[in-house]
């Protein structure tokens, strides 16, 4: 007879991992850390934000590199999922709601305020964006 330990189920798990991309950002984001933030995507993942559109690692990377010593300097992210799902084998639907910060502000509002759609991956056993999208949140 064969006995386990473990009260985690293999999707679970996965949605748990899937689920904690988001503070993987919000880490980067804090340290204006384009590398970290560009870590956590697939080698060919996208990033489509209004107005913006980059495809690969490198070219998020830079964008945010570059972002970071702009526009975003001295701001902060929030996003926490409302909603994941399991699609198959290996990748998995995240939705989270947040936003960008200014410096004082403790809350997403206006334009600053999204909700996002992650289209994760695993690979090699971590999970990583393949797609990323996020949109002005509105008021529903």
């Amino acid at each position: 007879m064969t006995s386990t330990d473990s009260t985690t189920s293999a999707p679970d798990a996965a949605l748990a991992a899937v689920a904690a991309l988001p503070a993987r950002i919000v880490a980067a984001w804090t340290d204006h850390d384009a590398d970290r933030f560009a870590d956590v995507f697939a080698e060919d993942g996208t990033m489509i934000l209004p107005g913006l559109f980059r495809k690969g690692r490198e070219n998020i990377r830079t964008h945010m590199a570059a972002a970071f010593a702009g526009p975003y300097k001295g701001t902060r992210v929030i996003g926490s999922p409302i909603d994941a799902r399991l699609l198959g084998d290996g990748i998995a639907l995240l939705i989270t709601e947040g936003g960008i910060l200014a410096p004082g502000e403790t809350e997403a509002s206006g334009d600053g305020a999204v909700r996002a759609s992650w289209l994760a991956v695993e690979q090699d056993g971590q999970w990583r964006l393949a797609a990323y999208q996020n949109s002005p949140r509105g008021n529903d």
